[in-house]
């Protein structure tokens, strides 16, 4: 086992969305929420959004086993942006020779796909819009639900693309109450595993633009994959999207694919990733 005095770690972003990412699949890493919590720290550690470990698959049809933990210590199910981080970290760290991978997660297997271009492509799977696998209590899977939230009805899609996201449209962008009122909506009591809230303004029927709270991270992320996708499904659910969508976040552009003649047909995410540095964590004695 790793020793934690001495931790080799990466350090990658997708359009700012940050994490670092360890190596457990060579020799296996136990790590405590207080670590994870104090390499994630932006301040006193490295600093992340999620934290990401490479491990050995349980699943004999998946290359890797891939881990996520936000940056308060409790673990994901999925993250868009992660693994598209995960598919270039395993190829630039030799771990793998494939541009195409299976990626089993804590709810799911994903496949991954380096384009000829550097950009990653992703099959995030088919979207959850079953109330109780989201989870999100009281619902009836409508398209558009309501939720009493701050004294008001407000009203979302709820699906899940392997975590939990609660979508709002709202007319302008700059305007929409990430900072007030996302944190409410994360750890409100019909989502008894919290909720990814996002909120989409429609440009035209191929673009959005899209901030998102992110569960777990307590605070607005400069993008988010799964979001991304969420709001994408949600749009095109709702009549405002066709089924190829730009999606502009903070930290940059996203494409999203869903074909939705099938309902139970993958997401397909694309984008760019970048590699900020590496290094080794030392253990303060």
């Amino acid at each position: 086992m790793t020793g934690l005095n001495s931790l080799p770690f990466t350090k990658m972003h997708g359009l700012g969305n940050d994490f670092i990412l360890l190596n457990g699949f060579t020799e296996p890493l136990t790590l405590s929420t207080e670590l994870i919590r104090k390499l994630a720290h932006r301040r006193l550690g490295i600093g992340c959004d999620q934290l990401i470990v490479v491990e050995k698959p349980t699943n004999r049809n998946a290359d890797f086993f891939y881990r996520i933990y936000n940056n308060d210590g409790s673990e994901a199910g999925q993250c868009g942006n992660g693994a598209r981080c995960f598919a270039i970290y395993v190829s630039t760290h030799g771990l793998t020779p494939k541009k195409k991978l299976r990626l089993q997660t804590l709810t799911s297997v994903i496949e991954t796909k380096i384009e000829d271009n550097g950009d990653v492509s992703v099959d995030m799977g088919a979207p959850i819009f079953d109330p109780k696998k989201v989870p999100f209590t009281g619902g009836a899977g409508a398209i558009v639900e309501s939720i009493d939230l701050l004294g008001e009805s407000v009203p979302i899609s709820v699906l899940s693309m392997g975590n939990p996201h609660a979508v709002q449209v709202v007319p302008n962008i700059l305007e929409a109450p990430v900072s007030t009122q996302g944190s409410f909506l994360e750890t409100h009591v019909r989502f008894p595993k919290g909720v990814n809230a996002g909120y989409m303004q429609v440009v035209s029927k191929d673009h959005i633009r899209l901030r998102v709270w992110e569960r777990g991270v307590d605070e607005e992320t400069m993008a988010c994959g799964t979001g991304a996708c969420a709001a994408v499904v949600a749009g095109i659910r709702r009549g405002l999207l066709n089924d190829l969508v730009t999606v502009e976040t903070k930290g940059g552009f996203l494409s999203v694919y869903w074909d939705s003649s099938k309902p139970d047909s993958s997401v397909i995410l694309r984008g760019p990733t970048v590699t900020s540095f590496e290094g080794v964590w030392t253990q303060p004695t």
